[in-house]
């Protein structure tokens, strides 16, 4: 009989258990971390912006101090949107694997703004056309991408 309401209590609070942890975390739909954020097409004033026109807002504070220097190659983790439809054109989280690159090896914008990164920092960048691929280029416009600096290699 006690072994009865042992085993009744502990299915209980196993049930409990897992009704509340699956309460805790509601699952996410398919693809809503490529899906374009509702500022892809202009900064919010509350971003930056250089003299070049380069917009950008921290989403996570970094653990790091240094900062990369433009000769320098990076890892980081990035999902690339085009600004006028928020189409996705691009990501390493897609892939499940991050990008490791030198910075002047790439876009303007890219080298210009992860130079404002250190380590573990995550960071929305709005890019005009002539800091991106220009008008004629493979993806054409104003780019968004969100890019975490993982590493300064």
């Amino acid at each position: 009989m006690i072994n009865r309401k042992r085993r009744l209590i502990s299915g209980l609070l196993s049930g409990a258990l897992g009704l509340t942890a699956i309460a805790q975390e509601p699952a996410a739909p398919a693809g809503d971390q490529f899906k374009a954020p509702a500022n892809v097409a202009a900064a919010p004033a509350e971003a930056t912006k250089t003299e070049s026109g380069l917009a950008s807002l921290v989403l996570k504070k970094g653990t790091g101090t240094e900062k990369p220097s433009a000769t320098d190659t990076v890892k980081v983790h990035y999902t690339g949107w085009q600004a006028s439809d928020g189409t996705m054109f691009d990501s390493s989280l897609q892939r499940g694997q991050p990008a490791e690159f030198a910075l002047n090896g790439v876009i303007k914008g890219w080298t210009e703004g992860l130079q404002l990164m250190v380590v573990g920092e995550k960071r929305r960048f709005w890019i005009p056309s002539d800091l991106a691929y220009g008008d004629q280029g493979r993806v054409a416009g104003n780019l968004t991408f969100d890019v975490e600096l993982l590493e300064i290699v």
